[in-house]
Order: structure tokens, then C-alpha cells, then sequence
């Protein structure tokens, strides 16, 4: 189904503003922040409303602050938007924070 570019933007402007840069449309990548670069890939990712968003160490070039951000934001994909987020990680602390966890190890489930 193709969508209008009317239809386009209002979801780019939507998306934005769900990720927090509804004020850097305008900007251009080396003008954003590592927290705003990841908060624009999520809002990229999330343009033809999956059902399933995969999330590869999110975390891992960011800041304590940006980091915490970024997971809170995924709780709100999942909460409000229905989207599924699986997310592999290395940090204890985030694994903590998921509804489900699954371990591995030497490639198998633990």
C-alpha cells in the first residue's frame, strides 16, 4: 500500500515527536547527539509500523543517561504502539528491565 507524501510526513512528524526530536527535523546527522542518532534510527525502524522490532546492543555507544532513554522509549513503543521489542544485550541491568529473558550461552539456551 502506498502512502501519500502528505500521509509521509504527518508520520515522520508523529514519529518524531515520539522519539523526543520534533525540534531536529531540520537537522542534519552530524548536527545530532549519539542519544538523538539512535532516538532517529528507532523513529526510521518504526516508519512501516512493524509488528517486531529488533534491537542489536542499542545501548552500547551511549551514555548512562542516553541509554536509560533509549530503553524507556522502547517501553513505550511496546506499551503504546503494540510493536514487540527483543533487544540483545551484554548489560544485566537492561536484560532486568524486559518482560521475558532468554540466555545464552556457546550459542544454546541456558
Amino acid at each position: 500500500m502506498r502512502t501519500s507524501p502528505k500521509g509521509r510526513r504527518d508520520r515522520i512528524a508523529k514519529l518524531a515527536n515520539q522519539v523526543g526530536l520534533a525540534d531536529r527535523l531540520q537537522h542534519l546527522p552530524r548536527e545530532l547527539s549519539g542519544g538523538q542518532m539512535q532516538r532517529a534510527a528507532i523513529a526510521r525502524a518504526l516508519m512501516n509500523q512493524p509488528k517486531i522490532l529488533l534491537a542489536d546492543e542499542p545501548t552500547g555507544n551511549l551514555d548512562s543517561k542516553n541509554g536509560v532513554a533509549i530503553i524507556n522509549l522502547f517501553e513505550t513503543i511496546r506499551r503504546e504502539l503494540g510493536t514487540a521489542v527483543v533487544i540483545v544485550t551484554h548489560d544485566p541491568s537492561i536484560a532486568r528491565r524486559a518482560d521475558r529473558e532468554i540466555r545464552l550461552k556457546d550459542g544454546a539456551i541456558i
